[in-house]
């Protein structure tokens, strides 16, 4: 039973398909900056589910939400000079896309305490943490990031899988009122529609930076696929394939922290997003190992940083059938 990566196990919704299919004659070449159809579907989407109003033109789609990390502190003009702040337990892509470039990189979970910032990321719902950062704390940090010249950049990939508590988008007025300067939010849909080998996620926010970034991505030959393109503006007009994905990952999510807590494990955070943060006092290996024996593959927490030495980070993504049988197999020698 694999629940390391967290990659997607369920069908891609038909009505996905169907859009893929339809754009399948493309002979020209894709847009950088997309079709005013997706740019359109974007925005939409993040009015109508996150209460976001971004005008299209401050849109950019990316061959899936990591190349958009990675490249994001390159694109943003970053260097050996830089400084780039992480989360304290994060994705180990945003340090990557600074290492590649000679910059600095700080993990921290008060970015507002780091003075000389160039690019601060954060991550609500947090991966692997599944931590949901509250508006006040976003606000403080952007409120801070102005004060010092920093670019804030908000990865979202997880704001439709809240749990226990709803995510709030760096973007929203309770954050940023109507001002977006020097402020961006990252999505994606593969988490939410099982989108993951389609490589689609966007970035929204700051005009000035986007379309920065556009005449940048234009000459690194940065396009998604027209199909994909017209694929992706399908899925976010479409709010109702999002809910069953939703149900099921809840269902699966009450069976692994119910067997998980019985076992003796403790689960940190994951209030939202699409894993469960678990630790029993243990080097993370340890855990690994436990797990092993037993058939079930979950990752080591010292892949997000030293802050999970101690956990390891269980994914919600396998079929109804594995997740039936997790109990069973947590109990088994």
């Amino acid at each position: 039973m694999d629940l390391s990566v967290g990659t997607p196990v369920d069908a891609t919704p038909l009505v996905i398909r169907q859009a893929l299919i339809a754009a399948a004659d493309a002979p020209g070449y894709p847009t950088t900056a997309g079709t005013s159809r997706l740019r359109d579907s974007c925005a939409g989407w993040m009015q109508r589910r996150l209460g976001v109003t971004v005008p299209p033109s401050a849109i950019l789609p990316s061959i899936g939400s990591k190349e958009l990390v990675a490249n994001l502190p390159t694109v943003l003009g970053l260097g050996a000079h830089s400084h780039v702040v992480v989360p304290l337990a994060a994705y180990p892509t945003y340090a990557v896309g600074a290492g590649v470039l000679g910059a600095r990189v700080t993990a921290t979970d008060r970015p507002e305490d780091v003075s000389d910032a160039d690019l601060i990321w954060i991550n609500s719902p947090g991966n692997p943490t599944g931590r949901v950062m509250p508006a006040d704390q976003m606000r403080a940090i952007v409120a801070h990031a102005r004060s010092t010249g920093a670019v804030v950049a908000s990865d979202e990939c997880y704001v439709e899988l809240g749990w226990d508590v709803t995510p709030c988008s760096v973007l929203h007025p309770s954050v940023v009122g109507n001002d977006h300067s020097g402020v961006l939010a990252l999505h994606s849909l593969s988490k939410r529609s099982n989108f993951a080998g389609y490589r689609f996620g966007f970035v929204a926010g700051d005009p000035e930076i986007v379309q920065r970034m556009l005449g940048i991505r234009k000459h690194l030959g940065m396009m998604v696929p027209s199909p994909v393109q017209a694929a992706a503006a399908a899925a976010f007009d479409d709010d109702d394939h999002v809910a069953v994905q939703r149900e099921r990952y809840f269902a699966r999510r009450k069976i692994l922290r119910t067997a998980l807590m019985d076992s003796g494990f403790t689960i940190d955070h994951s209030e939202a997003g699409l894993y469960l943060w678990v630790t029993r006092g243990e080097p993370c290996w340890e855990t690994v190992g436990w797990f092993a024996d037993r058939g079930i593959l979950v990752t080591p927490g010292d892949f997000y940083g030293v802050a999970g030495a101690h956990h390891v980070r269980v994914a919600l993504t396998a079929t109804d059938e594995a997740v039936a049988s997790f109990s069973d197999r947590l109990s088994a020698v």
